[in-house]
């Protein structure tokens, strides 16, 4: 069994997060700590393979002791974050820092319905677990802004695109991603040039709130524009549109421009809503673009069945991720097993690749 520190100031979230672990057989609470200092001394003696780590506590807050725990003992840690402004932007800012995954507590600071999201919160801390500490420290610790040579996929050396074709007609550019995507993100919207000259549209796995927050983040660190995608907005060069949490988005095009449609009573697709292959699947039907499409880390496979869609409507440059930089390789693993796509990138040269189709 996977050993667990749990990190929260209230004692009855504590006992409450350890009942739901254990209740899963394959995860053993080995300790608890009440705030920051106390959980990075607590790593120190127990070296737990995962942590649970609240955001908001006293002494020493969340944010603070996760900075500490990833210069100092390096761990996968998941966040626990309320729904407050302040509480989601905490949390993307932890995904930046270094934390695999985060919860959102359904009802503030001490969530008596927490029930409500055990399943999630079991599947996440047992995924986290299982991400190599070693590559936590790599990517995290040592250099976070650097990224190793440059591969190719062995499913197709050479890309299925006509380019002479694809060079004449206008570009549009859709990534999904999942746990580990804030950092992915981030690595890939700060490279790419102010006057880019196709739109993109993202579908980062999260709940509502938590997309805004991240959008306005990556706005502030990028030359492109980053914002909530909203619904019936006509997509813009040079703007990435993130799909807001709870909504299915689509693309939608009228003959003139290409807009966005939100759907919020539509039933998730594989647990998912917004859901990558819902994304996927709605580009498939708009003609005279050439598209790009990048999968990147997440558990689970959301984006394969629209990646397939995709290849089977037009001119389509597949993307995803190598296995070297993922915090989790489910979602790429999935797309290269279609042995559709036609690069696999460490993630500092996904926008080399994007560009590079682009010019």
């Amino acid at each position: 069994m996977k050993k667990v520190l749990v990190v929260d100031d209230s004692a009855f979230m504590r006992k409450l997060i350890t009942d739901f672990l254990t209740a899963s057989g394959e995860l053993q609470v080995i300790g608890f700590a009440r705030n920051g200092e106390d959980a990075i001394t607590k790593i120190k003696k127990f070296h737990p393979d995962v942590v649970t780590l609240d955001v908001e506590m006293p002494k020493m807050n969340g944010i603070e002791a996760l900075k500490c725990i990833m210069e100092e003992c390096p761990v996968p840690v998941v966040m626990l974050s309320s729904t407050t402004k302040e509480g989601t932007e905490e949390t993307v800012k932890a995904m930046e820092l270094g934390a695999v995954d985060f919860i959102a507590k359904p009802s503030g600071t001490i969530s008596l319905d927490l029930h409500k999201i055990q399943e999630e919160l079991v599947g996440k801390v047992v995924s986290a677990s299982k991400v190599s500490v070693t590559k936590i420290r790599d990517m995290y610790q040592k250099n976070p802004g650097s990224a190793p040579v440059s591969t190719v996929s062995k499913v197709s050396e050479t890309l299925s695109i006509d380019r002479h074709r694809a060079l004449n007609i206008p570009k549009l550019i859709l990534i999904g991603t999942s746990t580990g995507g804030p950092r992915a993100l981030q690595n890939v919207l700060t490279a790419l040039p102010r006057h880019l000259e196709a739109p993109i549209v993202v579908v980062q796995h999260m709940p509502p709130g938590f997309t805004k927050s991240l959008a306005n983040r990556l706005d502030g660190q990028s030359a492109i524009r980053v914002k909530e995608a909203e619904e019936g907005e006509v997509l813009q060069n040079g703007t990435a549109y993130i799909a807001p949490g709870g909504f299915h988005t689509r693309i939608f095009d009228d003959g003139k421009y290409l807009s966005i449609q939100l759907s919020k009573d539509e039933a998730p697709r594989n647990g998912h809503r917004p859901s990558v292959d819902v994304l996927f699947e709605s580009a498939s039907l708009i003609r005279n673009y050439s598209k790009i499409a990048v999968i990147m880390t997440g558990m689970g496979s959301d984006g394969s069945d629209g990646l397939i869609k995709l290849k089977e409507h037009g001119d389509v440059l597949a993307i995803a991720e190598s296995e070297d930089t993922c915090i989790v390789f489910g979602m790429p693993k999935s797309a290269i097993a279609t042995k559709l796509v036609d690069k696999v990138e460490h993630i500092g040269n996904i926008p080399r690749s994007i560009m590079t189709y682009m010019v």
